[in-house]
């Protein structure tokens, strides 16, 4: 999306222009239409007091009468209505014409804080300079220990120049984030797939098909591959034919995958139902 601009979005613009970028910057949706006074009393004051946020808070307008799908999904029942995403989820919203007093509230929880801008702009020199990144990341977090961004982030640029130990320790920090959790289990995966790159293992999956341990050690390889669909098939056979093996490690490593995939994902739903058939 072109920075410091307003938008008018659609039905089919709508996933791009506003879900993707609000996993970059917090997006402020404007529910409008022609024939309502409200809306043109609201919308001029959204704008100018958008303007103050630069590119950190991205404003985008979306007529109803238009766009009644978008509308719909998000229960739009009254306009003016204003609905702020973070991360494809609306993270805060207001109905009616509020005065600048209040716009101006509202909009004060979006921008990032100046950490969180540090990381960002860390983030962002990553590919092109990553040992300035590091550095900036490095000097994030003597600040702000805990920071999950710089924590994140600096741990990308650890697995990319090897210092596999040092990511995974600083991965520990930051437990609950599931970008986080994300690279531990990559970390995981790809460790395994590495011991275990002289081995048969699909050959012995396939000479041992009521072997737990042998559908598990398929299920993880193939996850590591990036074969998910086939590697839960594998995992969820482990857990049908004992669930208990090496302290349900396979419904472990099934987890793992719903992460990696997101729990949003049409794979990570179908394969939740299946796995729920076979424990309970």
């Amino acid at each position: 999306m072109p920075t410091g601009t307003v938008l008018d979005v659609t039905d089919a613009t709508f996933a791009t222009a506003v879900l993707e970028e609000s996993k970059r910057r917090a997006v402020v949706v404007d529910f409008w239409a022609p024939w309502c006074g409200p809306c043109r009393m609201l919308g001029p004051i959204i704008e100018r007091v958008a303007a103050e946020y630069g590119d950190d808070v991205a404003v985008v307008k979306l007529n109803t009468d238009e766009n009644p799908q978008t509308a719909m999904q998000y229960r739009i029942q009254s306009i003016p209505a204003v609905k702020a995403f973070r991360d494809g989820k609306v993270l805060t919203e207001f109905i009616g014409a509020l005065p600048e007093p209040q716009v101006r509230q509202f909009f004060s929880g979006l921008a990032p804080t100046p950490a969180e801008k540090a990381a960002r702009e860390a983030e962002e020199l990553a590919a092109a300079d990553p040992v300035e990144a590091e550095r900036r990341f490095r000097q994030l977090l003597q600040g702000s220990p805990n920071n999950a961004d710089a924590i994140v982030g600096l741990a990308q640029v650890l697995l990319q120049r090897g210092a596999l130990e040092e990511a995974e320790e600083l991965l520990g920090r930051a437990p609950t984030d599931r970008r986080a959790k994300v690279l531990k289990h990559h970390l995981f995966l790809d460790g395994f797939a590495k011991r275990h790159a002289g081995e048969d293992i699909a050959g012995e999956a396939r000479a041992n098909p009521r072997d737990p341990r042998a559908q598990y050690r398929l299920g993880v390889l193939l996850a590591a591959a990036g074969h998910y669909e086939a590697a839960l098939d594998a995992l969820l056979e482990s857990v049908r034919l004992d669930r208990g093996f090496a302290d349900g490690a396979a419904r472990k490593a099934a987890l793992a995958v719903f992460d990696i995939l997101g729990l949003d994902n049409p794979v990570t739903r179908h394969y939740q139902r299946k796995l729920s058939g076979v424990l309970f």
